[in-house]
């Protein structure tokens, strides 16, 4: 590719062929892990790089310093890097390169929309040549219409999540945010509803230790939340205490970005989704023209143009006939559609599930005046929220008045609640609340109420359980 005093730039192609040999390259990072510590006293990360040589599947670099702030920080997937006096490797069949801290040297650079040439980090050791800019120049353009080549297969939609086991993902970055001292928490997004999950959690537990309407310890930021899509599951991913700086420094980079994760943890918490981004997941270029990208926004633009778009993906073909409602011919809409909506007071159509109740026996849903005044807390694939249950509207929820008995059938089957005649409750069992049809209005207490806290009401829905 070019010359400089003491040693050659090579193209890929030409370096993987260059066993045992010292080589200097340049190439645009396609992929990137997050660092961590080895066995010994240094610090570890990996590379992958293409050029126009070759695009496919690309070259790892092995990276090794005797601190993480001597590693690469890459700013940017698709940005560049330039590698002088690595080694190149085989393993398995595999060829690589390996960078030496005491004999090697980096550059790291703007991608395609950089402009400048000066690199926004370098290697104590690195010295630039005449030749550089030559390089910069004929990579950024190149990788303008670079398209990576990757089977959809590979992978998962947020539908397809299962406990404990680890996922390739391709989402949009939709936020990353600080919630508390060492909380931090990132949003990812691909248009699709995860699966609901059973809830272990005992019904009395709604006392002490109520059932959560996120993981984050705090609620979202009202201005957050507003810019949140309406539709499909948002994911909260945390991060591994061991790649938390440099895991949080590429994603606030990339918030508003489609990425590629490779090797995330999926974990369920009181019934909600969570990922775990750990020292084996690695991060991947994702063109805005990415062919796995654009197989996700088709299936969320067809969603929004069915009438039925915003019913939850896992309620087909249709909801549970245990409730019945008043307010009929308009759209369903999602939780976060509710949570969203600019106006206070509104009303809503949803499909949801209740998943806890408080009180939480039936003998106690009526106060000592004999008054409705129970607290339901419902959730779809966008959220969670409280939603009450208030004297004429709670008569007609459960019927006016009705035995003890029939007040719990009807909470257990709401609440999916495992029994063996109805009534008496199968010990330890999961839970699982079927899918049903309710009218929702949003309120303030009071007009007072200068800080915009919404409220949620049940009316217009009837249980229709026998």
């Amino acid at each position: 590719m070019g010359e400089r005093d003491d040693y050659k730039f090579l193209e890929i192609r030409d370096a993987i062929a260059s066993i045992n040999q010292k080589v200097s390259l340049i190439g645009v990072i396609i992929e990137c892990g997050f660092p961590k510590k080895t066995k010994g006293t240094d610090c570890f990360c990996t590379l992958k790089i293409v050029d126009q040589s070759y695009q496919k599947p690309g070259l790892s670099v092995h990276v090794f310093a005797e601190h993480f702030g001597a590693l690469p920080h890459v700013a940017a997937l698709g940005d560049i890097v330039q590698l002088s006096h690595v080694m190149m490797k085989t393993h398995g069949g595999e060829v690589y390169a390996v960078f030496n801290k005491r004999s090697s040297a980096f550059a790291l650079y703007e991608g395609r929309d950089g402009e400048g040439f000066l690199p926004y980090q370098k290697y104590p050791k690195f010295q630039p040549g005449d030749l550089d800019k030559k390089f910069i120049m004929s990579l950024r353009k190149w990788v303008v219409d670079f398209q990576t080549v990757e089977d959809s297969k590979n992978f998962s939609l947020l539908r397809e999540l299962k406990e404990g086991k680890s996922v390739n993902l391709a989402c949009k970055v939709i936020n990353v945010q600080e919630f508390g001292k060492d909380e931090w928490i990132g949003f990812l997004w691909d248009g699709t509803d995860s699966r609901p999950n059973s809830l272990p959690i005992r019904l009395e537990d709604e006392k002490d230790n109520p059932l959560p309407l996120h993981l984050e310890s705090l609620p979202l930021p009202r201005d957050k939340l507003d810019s949140f899509p309406v539709v499909g599951t948002i994911l909260r991913v945390v991060f591994d205490q061991r790649i938390k700086k440099h895991g949080l420094q590429l994603l606030n980079a990339n918030v508003g970005e489609w990425m590629k994760f490779i090797d995330v943890h999926c974990e369920v918490r009181a019934g909600l989704w969570r990922g775990v981004l750990t020292p084996l997941t690695k991060v991947r270029y994702t063109p805005n023209k990415d062919h796995i990208v654009s197989e996700r926004q088709s299936i969320y633009e067809r969603r929004l143009h069915k009438r039925n778009g915003r019913i939850p993906y896992w309620s087909f073909p249709w909801m549970s006939h245990i409730t019945e409602i008043d307010y009929k011919d308009v759209p369903f809409v999602t939780l976060m559609d509710v949570l969203t909506y600019p106006e206070v007071t509104a009303k809503f159509m949803c499909a949801v599930r209740v998943v806890a109740a408080y009180p939480w026996q039936g003998k106690d849903f009526c106060c000592s005046r004999g008054i409705y005044r129970v607290r339901l807390t419902l959730e779809d694939p966008t959220g969670r929220i409280h939603a009450y249950l208030y004297g004429e509207d709670g008569e007609q929820f459960f019927g006016g008045y009705p035995p003890v008995d029939v007040l719990t059938r009807k909470r257990n089957a709401l609440l999916g609640v495992a029994t063996g005649d109805g009534v008496r409750e199968i010990k330890d069992a999961p839970r699982n609340p079927p899918w049903v049809q309710c009218c929702l209005k949003s309120y303030y207490l009071d007009k007072s109420d200068v800080w915009g806290t919404r409220h949620y009401r049940i009316f217009g829905t009837k249980v229709v359980l026998t």
